[in-house]
């Protein structure tokens, strides 16, 4: 995976509610009834189902339309069972062009669909999976959603006036996709589909060698792709609070910010000032009866080159022990004016996301093409979202 694939946070479309599944007498079916059990590539069955399967044909395959509970193309898990989400019918089709199925599912009301779907993703966050939502298959259509399986049948649907939900906070549309309205707050609705393995819609924000020097993908010459920021320590708990746990821990209390455990260390020790920092808070549950849990630091910086240099020094002072860095030391990622210390990899996963980039100060390193590598305001250190030790795939 790439990660500057990633979504962003806004966009969105008006949906048009579910269409009614009918009979083949004209008479409305009861909620979940299904049309059939399978219908022919050619069949002229009746209903929201089919109505579905006839407008994806229009720009992908979409056969053996089935659906019975037990069909073994049938997704598991995050797919929507009847009356979830006010769905009433789910089905899946196949697409041998893309070589994949797509499942899909017709809610009564799609602001319920979007809502629910909105409160299954923030509740998967919570629980701890920062990332989940970011690479989201959830198709939204007139009156039904597809789950395509493949990316190609994906961005074959795209090109009709499907969107892809997304709702993870995280999410990034570059430039040169759509952002439309949803009808649920704090969602989005796009015709860019990222997908974990790369093989989703282009991003045209990809930095290019002018001059066809072969520059790697991802690593422009000068400049940066953008870096997040904040105006206050109030602000920047915010940007990151899908990431880390600051909503319900948090403190700038100089006692509790200076807490530190033998699970999680900060990177910056001693006087912040000294690191160039105006501002500091401690976001996770410091240590009582039990270990301390999920602790990291939160900076606004008023002198970055001041706070790298530091943090280059203490990089290179842990190297000489053994080579490597002490997994329990927090890795500093850095935005414009801010930078966050954390040593969980599920929460710089996320910040990477929200254009946060790791100052990596290690002799020799490289990223592969496709990551972010960008100068740092020290020599020795680069800015990337790479860690070898912890690849996206």
């Amino acid at each position: 995976m790439r990660i500057k694939r990633i979504l962003a946070t806004t966009a969105a479309l008006t949906c048009l509610a579910a269409l009614p599944a009918c009979k083949g007498d004209g008479q409305a079916a009861p909620p979940g009834a299904p049309a059939s059990s399978a219908a022919p590539a050619g069949a002229a069955a009746e209903g929201a189902l089919a109505e579905a399967q006839r407008y994806m044909r229009q720009f992908t395959g979409c056969e053996d339309l089935g659906t019975k509970p037990d069909d073994p193309r049938m997704p598991r898990g995050d797919f929507p069972k009847i009356g979830q989400w006010s769905v009433t019918e789910v089905g899946v089709c196949r697409d041998g062009g893309g070589q994949g199925d797509i499942a899909i599912a017709v809610p009564k009301d799609m602001k319920a669909f979007q809502a629910g779907y909105k409160q299954y993703v923030m509740d998967r966050i919570s629980g701890g999976d920062g990332a989940y939502g970011l690479f989201s298959n959830v198709l939204v259509g007139k009156g039904f959603v597809a789950f395509p399986t493949s990316s190609k049948t994906a961005m074959a649907l795209l090109r009709s006036d499907m969107r892809v939900l997304v709702c993870n906070p995280g999410g990034r549309v570059p430039e040169g996709y759509k952002r439309e309205k949803p009808l649920v707050e704090g969602c989005g609705l796009t015709d860019f589909f990222a997908a974990e393995d790369g093989s989703g819609s282009p991003n045209f924000e990809t930095p290019q060698d002018p001059a066809g020097g072969g520059e790697k993908l991802g690593q422009p010459k000068t400049g940066s792709l953008g870096l997040a920021r904040a105006g206050s320590i109030a602000e920047l708990r915010k940007l990151v609070g899908n990431s880390l746990d600051c909503e319900k821990h948090f403190s700038t209390d100089p006692e509790a910010v200076a807490i530190e455990s033998i699970d999680y260390q900060p990177a910056v020790k001693g006087n912040a000032l000294d690191w160039g920092i105006t501002d500091r808070a401690l976001c996770g549950q410091p240590a009582g009866a039990q270990r301390a849990v999920n602790l990291s630091w939160l900076d606004t910086v008023g002198d970055m080159k001041k706070l790298q240099t530091r943090a280059k020094a203490a990089q290179q002072a842990d190297l000489k022990d053994d080579g490597k860095l002490k997994a329990t030391v927090s890795m500093l990622l850095v935005g414009e004016n801010i930078a966050v210390e954390t040593n969980s990899p599920s929460a710089r996963f996320g910040l990477y996301q929200l254009q946060f980039l790791y100052l990596n100060c290690v002799p020799g390193f490289s990223a592969p093409s496709g990551y972010r590598l960008e100068k740092a305001q020290v020599e020795g250190c680069v800015l990337t979202n790479y860690e070898p030790e912890h690849p996206v795939r």
